[in-house]
């Protein structure tokens, strides 16, 4: 409860504010994804593999043991159902597994576009302050009007699209191995 009360109120509304958002997304997921994605959590725990081995040496060793025992073979070597029921079941849980990634990724993506919206907006006010600072500098009589490069060219608003051309160039010159 401590821990709560030392909060300051911008990060409890930050906080607030994240948990609506993901509680809105979560809303909009229909039924049918919702349970998909909840088939693929429980595919990757390590009980599913268990299942697995289990399911798969149960099959291999009824059909090896079962002529032994004078019981009917239902798959015998190279065991042709069973390739054809794990092969099945690959497709399905490949199938599954990029649904959720695929969503995961939308939510990646609008994380993205979030971050790079809330640093475009903290480097304008910075930028803003540090105009502001320059401005006070200049109109105090005590302190010495004195030119400072950093601040000079820290004034300067980033030019975003300039910055993303920047990293294509080097991007591309990577790619090409120059």
């Amino acid at each position: 409860m401590k821990n709560e009360a030392s909060i300051p109120p911008a990060v409890s509304q930050n906080i607030e504010a994240l948990e609506d958002y993901y509680a809105r997304q979560e809303q909009r997921v229909r039924p049918a994804r919702r349970l998909l994605e909840r088939f693929s959590a429980s595919i990757g725990e390590p009980w599913f593999l268990v299942v697995i081995l289990l399911f798969v040496l149960s099959w291999l060793g009824y059909n090896a043991l079962a002529p032994r025992v004078g019981w009917k073979v239902f798959d015998p070597p190279p065991f042709s159902a069973l390739q054809g029921i794990v092969s099945l079941a690959a497709l399905l849980i490949t199938t599954v597994v990029l649904i959720g990634q695929n969503r995961l990724a939308q939510l990646e993506r609008k994380r993205e576009q979030l971050e790079l919206h809330v640093n475009i907006l903290t480097e304008q006010k910075t930028t803003k302050l540090l105009h502001l600072l320059e401005e006070l500098r200049h109109d105090l009589p005590m302190v010495r009007d004195r030119h400072d490069p950093d601040a000079a060219s820290l004034q300067q608003p980033t030019d975003a699209t300039r910055i993303l051309s920047a990293l294509e160039t080097v991007r591309e010159r990577g790619e090409r191995g120059v």
